[in-house]
């Protein structure tokens, strides 16, 4: 899954779990049935588990392009600068 589908996934899983929440709600003061509100809300969780869960080819479309192994040793990883200063201490 790329970053985009990871977004795409996670927007997913929030508007379903808001929108189930809510049809539940209703669905169980409607029929004064809390049982149902919850049976309504956790067929909801597993629908929303079955879109958002498994890595679909419509969370793939933006792949990322890695760098073939010759191209890596070409360019070496650039190395980090010491640029820590030590503050020295005068004592009186």
């Amino acid at each position: 899954m790329d970053w985009q589908g990871q977004k795409l996934a996670e927007h997913l899983m929030q508007i379903m779990l808001v929108s189930f929440a809510g049809v539940s709600l209703v669905t169980g003061y409607i029929l004064g049935s809390f049982q149902m509100m919850l049976i309504v809300y956790g067929g909801g969780v597993v629908l929303t588990s079955l879109i958002t869960l498994p890595n679909w080819p419509f969370f793939n479309r933006h792949p990322l392009n890695w760098l073939d192994p010759s191209e890596v040793e070409k360019h070496p990883k650039p190395q980090t600068a010491n640029t820590s200063s030590k503050k020295k201490t005068v004592k009186k």
